[in-house]
């Protein structure tokens, strides 16, 4: 098994991971798109390995999967939070709405910090990156700014990569082992990339995080330009001609 050195610097009480959830790419809203952000609860134990949880899939794979967003884990803690700003929704009643793989409580972005390491069941897994949220939530809610309100919050969800493949089942605990970039929470990026965007001193800090490399190149775009990207494609998504 592999080691991460010494945990014994690092304070944060364990989260159990309540459910387990996987779904099966399918056409989605609009034209040409197809998606598995309907996720469903599993029972039972189940692999995880380099590319996710296994009998997991993506809809496209150009911006979802892959080794840096191979587990999404989206805090039920959130749920309430998002009856009060939309509403009662059917969405909210069960764990899966934003298409997560792990459900838990007691583990929001404020607590969760980029390259934390953890373990669950025999697997190893680091948090990548945070969650950047698109248009397919807009369609799935039926709220037409879903994904810029979930930018906006903060309550993104994060993404693990899998350092150590093994077996989980729903009720593992998720144990923190290391921690080694403690004051770089994802609340404090999700503030650098979503709301204090042109924050310079903030950007050139980030530069000596572990960032995807999807990550890195729009740190150094906006240090180099002094501008923020167009975020309306990813939130708004394709429009009809």
């Amino acid at each position: 098994m592999r080691s991460f050195g010494s945990a014994a610097a690092v304070s944060s009480t364990p989260a159990i991971v309540d459910s387990l959830l996987r779904g099966r790419a399918q056409p989605y809203t609009r034209p040409g798109s197809v998606s598995a952000i309907a996720k469903t609860r599993f029972e039972g134990r189940v692999r995880i390995g380099e590319m996710g949880v296994d009998g997991d899939e993506q809809g496209d794979r150009r911006v979802h999967g892959g080794p840096d967003k191979a587990v999404h884990h989206y805090p039920r803690d959130h749920y309430a939070l998002w009856r009060e700003e939309i509403g009662e929704h059917p969405l909210l009643e069960a764990p899966g709405a934003f298409g997560e793989n792990f459900s838990s409580h007691g583990l929001t972005e404020a607590q969760v910090c980029l390259g934390d390491r953890y373990r669950i069941g025999d697997a190893w897994l680091e948090v990548s990156q945070g969650r950047q949220p698109c248009w397919k939530l807009n369609d799935r809610f039926g709220v037409a700014d879903m994904a810029r309100r979930v930018q906006a919050s903060g309550r993104t969800g994060w993404y693990y990569r899998v350092i150590q493949a093994g077996e989980i089942a729903a009720g593992d605990t998720l144990t923190l082992i290391e921690r080694p970039w403690p004051q770089w929470t994802l609340q404090r990026i999700a503030t650098m990339l979503y709301t204090r965007t042109l924050d310079m001193d903030e950007l050139r800090a980030a530069l000596a995080l572990p960032l995807v490399p999807s990550w890195r190149k729009l740190v150094e775009t906006r240090l180099a330009r002094g501008a923020v990207e167009d975020w309306r494609s990813r939130i708004e998504g394709p429009v009809a001609d």
